[in-house]
């Protein structure tokens, strides 16, 4: 069940107020203060301090909403709902979080997350990152509302080593993090998009002892997405989900600005077409990490992120209606 703010607030009217002026808010939606209560927050984490190739994703949040700008935000044809128009969408602003402790930061994260989500279940939050260790809080403050969460996670990485250089808690470990803690709901999780070396044999052993299925690219290729989206839904059932995207899943030639580019990923529309045909999934929180703005050209990696953002926001309205496209 969603809050359903009645008379949502909406974004900025671009036809109005050009789509290059006007709030600086994601699709320049209502800022969290300017409405009495909301059903969806959008929250920015500017943290990259668990990178371990480049560094940049802290400016991620700022330009994400910036070219968020060119959306056209009243409807979504293939999810056939207007989701600022039917549910209260609100931009939280960005968290406070120290650069100079994993620790400190990520404690702050989830503080923010909890603040936001507040007494109300029915909230959803998506962040935008940042790098894929803010995921860790975001995820701990889904749980905290809902229980252990079963995880879709869009990555060319799998994200659950134990360490780098001897650091526990960073973006390549946190899925194992999570595992350890009981946060994810027993053989619900899975992977999306994986594809590259690996450090050894061993890796894979042990993420599916985490619990984690694998769609490799090898095996898009080869099963196609129909096949695919049958997998995570079969997976995942009506445990509820938490989505964890990171733009690196995406080809460096759609999505250059990110820290850990690899060859062989998935296109923007091989992607929004698997996001597309995830409607129906109990959504309650997710996040878009490691857009590294420096690396970017021509807004090529911000545009794609705050399209998935966009479609995100979509998907969870259509849940929080109890409807799914077609």
């Amino acid at each position: 069940m969603s809050i359903r703010v009645p008379d949502p607030v909406g974004p900025v009217d671009g036809t109005v107020v050009p789509r290059f002026a006007g709030e600086s808010t994601f699709a320049r939606i209502p800022r969290i203060d300017q409405v009495a209560d909301y059903d969806i927050a959008v929250l920015g984490v500017p943290f990259d301090g668990g990178t371990s190739y480049r560094p940049g994703a802290r400016f991620g949040p700022l330009q994400v909403r910036t070219s968020s700008r060119h959306l056209r935000p009243a409807f979504h044809v293939e999810l056939d709902v207007a989701p600022f128009g039917e549910l209260q969408v609100v931009d939280a602003g960005d968290v406070a979080c120290t650069p100079f402790s994993i620790t400190d930061a990520m404690a702050q994260v989830e503080k923010m997350a909890l603040d936001v989500r507040g007494d109300a279940p029915e909230r959803r939050l998506i962040g935008i990152g940042g790098d894929h260790t803010i995921a860790y809080p975001l995820i701990r403050s889904a749980v905290a509302k809902h229980g252990p969460v079963a995880l879709v996670h869009f990555d060319a990485h799998l994200d659950t080593w134990d360490t780098y250089f001897s650091t526990p808690l960073t973006h390549g470990t946190v899925f194992r993090r999570c595992f350890e803690e009981g946060l994810l709901a027993e053989d619900k999780s899975i992977h999306v998009g994986i594809r590259g070396p690996i450090y050894d044999r061993i890796d894979l052993r042990q993420d599916r002892d985490f619990g984690f299925k694998a769609i490799r690219c090898s095996d898009l290729d080869r099963i196609g997405i129909d096949a695919a989206v049958a997998q995570v839904k079969e997976r995942v059932g009506d445990t509820p989900v938490y989505l964890s995207l990171d733009i690196d899943v995406l080809d460096p030639a759609f999505a250059p600005g990110t820290g850990t580019p690899e060859a062989g990923g998935l296109s923007s529309r091989e992607l929004l077409a698997l996001l597309r045909r995830l409607d129906g999934l109990n959504l309650v929180g997710a996040d878009v990490v490691e857009v590294a703005p420096a690396y970017d050209h021509a807004e090529v990696t911000t545009v794609a992120a705050a399209t998935v953002v966009y479609d995100i926001i979509a998907l969870m309205t259509n849940q929080a209606l109890g409807r799914t496209a077609g």
